[in-house]
């Protein structure tokens, strides 16, 4: 069901991109919208300005009855279970996240993309496959331009790539997306959806709301991304599946296969590590699905440059090579950073916990690392976990954890950041995060190669 929007009173909560976005586009279909965040306005780095020339009132969070609107529309960054939000509902007030309201306006067809780990990369990823094939295409969601923000440059025959994570997801009621990819569900934000089970269920709501005609990219690898397809109301494209029949792509002595046929060497593919050829099958998959020829596919493969923040390197200086993961915000995610290094690695964990479990971690960090360098608020309980597995360097900041590896790596060393962990307890974002580690390994001195 789609809501009104034209006259009707609207609260958006959050008022970090996404919220701002919405606001913009609320205000341009006739919505008369309040603003409202947790944060006082002086603290919303310029927001205060915009919904000021937009004539659009701000106010306190807490100091905000959800109930006294018509519609609601939450930030990602806004849990569907916050108490305010809980009130509105139980009084009958239709509650929607940003994703959602994009939905009701965006042109042309939705790609969307998600998973556990590696949204960011295959989401860029297709979208280049895209355009590189002459396919219309705009990439934002999740990567970083909000859906709502994207609904004033769509046409109807462009493609929209959208990145999506469980918060964006788990208020989907109308969404639809074309073509929808699952690259894998492994624990991640319990402190915000309370079990694995509700994670999962939250991006699960892409295909539940696919329709007759769409295409669903699953792993088959992944039994999570399997039971999705129980899900869907459209057709199942497997991608590294082993023998699995139907249409799909899988690796197979050192090629991946698209439809059973050819389409280029694993060993061409520009990125670091076995799970980017993960990657690459389901973005293949998913360009074949929105009109890409193969051939063009495995062309535009062997150009893209990769990610910032993703598995990045940033430099070799007197033989130690530095890598940045800043993206790798879970357990899982550094689990795939470290399957691409043989050894010596000297790994930089730790920042805002969110309800992980960091034993999986004790093996490849006891295989791989020479050291295990603990920052921000998790490293306590980091600490606790890998007790034993390998030598654990309490170092509080990244940049004592940079220069302490630094001084104790040798020539072949990796100095890899790959915390496990969200930013928000030192920095303002993964990216903030990823950037300082850049001009940290940046201002080193020695010899570089």
């Amino acid at each position: 069901m789609k809501h009104r929007i034209s006259g009707a009173r609207v609260l958006v909560a959050g008022m970090a991109k996404s919220g701002l976005a919405a606001v913009e586009l609320l205000r341009a279909k006739g919505a008369r919208v309040t603003a409202c965040d947790l944060r006082p306005a002086a603290e919303l780095s310029g927001a205060e300005e915009k919904l000021k020339a937009w004539g659009v009132p701000l106010r306190l969070q807490e100091e905000t009855d959800f109930a006294d609107f018509d519609l609601v529309v939450l930030s990602p960054g806004v849990p569907y279970g916050a108490p305010a939000v809980l009130r509105a509902r139980q009084a009958g007030v239709p509650v929607i996240g940003e994703v959602e309201l994009a939905g009701y306006f965006l042109e042309g067809p939705i790609l969307g993309i998600t998973g556990a780990n590696g949204k960011t990369t295959t989401t860029a990823l297709t979208g280049h496959l895209l355009r590189e094939c002459g396919i219309p295409v705009q990439v934002g969601g999740n990567i970083g331009h909000p859906p709502t923000g994207m609904v004033a440059a769509s046409r109807p025959e462009q493609w929209n790539v959208l990145e999506l994570s469980s918060f964006q997801l788990e208020t989907t009621a109308a969404f639809r997306a074309r073509v929808g990819v699952a690259l894998n569900v492994t624990p991640d934000h319990l402190d915000r959806h309370g079990t694995f089970e509700a994670y999962a269920a939250a991006k699960g709501r892409l295909f539940a709301l696919q329709q007759p005609g769409d295409f669903a990219v699953l792993n088959a690898a992944d039994p999570v991304c399997a039971e999705y397809a129980r899900l869907t109301a459209g057709e199942v494209f497997w991608f590294n599946a082993e023998e699995r029949a139907g249409r799909g792509a899988r690796l197979a002595d050192g090629t991946i296969l698209l439809n059973g046929r050819p389409l280029m060497k694993a060993a061409e593919v520009p990125l670091r590590g076995r799970h980017n050829l993960d990657n690459v099958m389901a973005a293949a998959a998913a360009a074949l699905l929105a009109g890409a020829p193969p051939e063009g596919i495995a062309a535009a493969v062997r150009t893209f440059p990769g990610v910032e923040h993703r598995l990045e390197f940033v430099r070799t200086v007197r033989g130690v090579a530095f890598y940045n993961d800043s993206k790798a915000t879970n357990v899982d995610a550094t689990l795939k950073a470290l399957e691409a290094f043989e050894g010596g690695v000297w790994l930089i964990l730790g920042g805002k916990d969110k309800g992980s479990d960091y034993r999986p971690l004790r093996a490849p960090a006891a295989a791989k690392t020479k050291g295990v360098l603990l920052i921000g608020a998790a490293a306590g309980k980091i600490a606790g976990q890998l007790e034993g597995a390998a030598p654990l360097i309490p170092a509080g900041t990244l940049e004592a954890a940079v220069e302490t590896a630094f001084a104790r790596a040798s020539a072949g060393d990796t100095v890899l950041l790959a915390p496990a962990c969200a930013s928000f307890d030192q920095f303002n974002s993964y990216e903030h995060r990823g950037q300082v580690f850049k001009e940290l390994a940046a201002a080193l001195g020695g010899e570089e190669r």
